[in-house]
């Protein structure tokens, strides 16, 4: 089979069968099954996902990193692979980063073979990218403990970038991801006695209103962030004053010190709250993602990469504002995410990710393989400079 009929077999058999978060049992042994056909050594450090090996003639480690997991979206594509897993899709293209993995892998261990794989390769199959954090499950399981790992690649389709264009960006590339959520507790009243309770309304229509102003007033307005309010509710009945009130949200931002003053007005606001309406107020934070930070000394092997893989390079003057579990790597080594194209508005890949219409040319995932390969030949030149 050629490269583009094992790109078109193995994406399609994936997006066929997506699994959830922490969920991908299928896939992981689909994965193994493949690895196992070639006698590629890997280890399972956690139920899902996995970490193969291959030895090279340098003394460098490497690695290469794609995510395997699916979202809960049902999926609206009319195509042949369509998803067969109700309410489970990969609309965020991992089923491609797998593929361009498993090709590469592939060459590896061909090139293995014959004595001429210049470095050592790790690569990791990483689940749980889209909910729980799976990069930071491998790490502290220790999966990566035996290999002196210099530098983490990694790459993630873009649909809002053409195809044949690759996006890059030194330093931060997304944003850090973090939950935050206010618990408001007042005294209930019967409504014609009102001003006996304690209204978590009226203190929750202040916590809104305050939560809303703090881009527009405590943050720098050239930089972006965002603070988002997803779910708020207040009350148990048509003709009682609200005793319980609550708001969740998320904090998205790629500048650590705008997220510390985004936290500290929110807990001024919920120490306001009592003061204010005497309605007992908690806010707390649940730490998701930090930035994907880029480092800057692996530029010269990204862009090289790059244009020997024949992809054109896109300079991303502002990050993305979403988050990227990548972002953990760089506790290992330095780490560089890069977000290819798949644009192309004659086929109709012009859906955004996370949505139930994202496709993409899997021919896209040959070039994908061709950049891996690219750092990996020029890596020990590029260092040398």
């Amino acid at each position: 089979m050629n490269e583009l009929e094992f790109v078109t077999k193995h994406r399609r058999h994936l997006h066929q069968y997506p699994e959830l978060s922490l969920h991908e049992y299928e896939t992981t042994q689909y994965i193994a099954s493949f690895l196992d056909s070639l006698g590629v050594h890997y280890e399972r450090p956690l139920d899902t996902g996995l970490v193969a090996y291959i030895p090279g003639n340098g003394q460098k480690t490497i690695a290469y990193r794609a995510d395997i997991d699916a979202l809960p979206i049902f999926e609206e594509n009319d195509v042949d692979y369509k998803s067969l897993n109700d309410n489970v899709m990969h609309a965020c293209g991992h089923d491609g980063h797998t593929t361009a993995l498993m090709l590469f892998l592939q060459r590896c261990k061909s090139r293995a073979d014959a004595g001429t794989l210049p470095q050592n390769i790790v690569f990791i199959f990483q689940p749980a990218e889209e909910s729980g954090g799976g990069a930071n499950r491998l790490i502290k399981a220790g999966a990566f403990e035996a290999y002196p790992i210099e530098a983490v690649f990694g790459v993630h389709v873009m649909p809002f970038v053409e195809e044949g264009k690759v996006a890059i960006r030194d330093e931060e590339i997304t944003a850090s991801a973090t939950e935050y959520r206010f618990f408001l507790k007042g005294l209930s009243s019967h409504v014609a006695d009102k001003e006996q309770g304690h209204s978590c309304g009226e203190a929750l229509q202040h916590v809104l209103a305050q939560v809303g102003s703090i881009q527009q007033y405590h943050l720098n307005g050239l930089k972006r962030n965002i603070v988002h309010m997803g779910r708020f509710e207040a009350g148990e009945a048509i003709n009682t004053v609200p005793s319980q009130g609550y708001l969740e949200g998320t904090i998205r931002t790629y500048d650590t010190q705008d997220l510390a003053v985004v936290k500290q007005q929110m807990l001024k606001i919920a120490e306001s709250v009592d003061l204010l309406f005497g309605v007992e107020c908690e806010v707390k934070f649940a730490e998701g993602y930090p930035p994907t930070y880029n480092d800057p000394s692996l530029r010269k092997h990204v862009v090289t990469g790059l244009e020997n893989a024949g992809l054109q390079v896109v300079d991303k003057t502002t990050p993305y504002l979403f988050g990227e579990d990548f972002s953990f790597y760089s506790q290992l080594a330095p780490s560089y995410f890069v977000f290819v194209g798949t644009k192309d508005e004659q086929r109709g890949f012009v859906t955004g990710l996370h949505t139930a219409h994202l496709n993409f040319n899997e021919a896209m995932l040959i070039r994908i393989a061709d950049y891996y390969d690219q750092i990996l030949n020029h890596y020990g030149e590029v260092q040398a400079q």
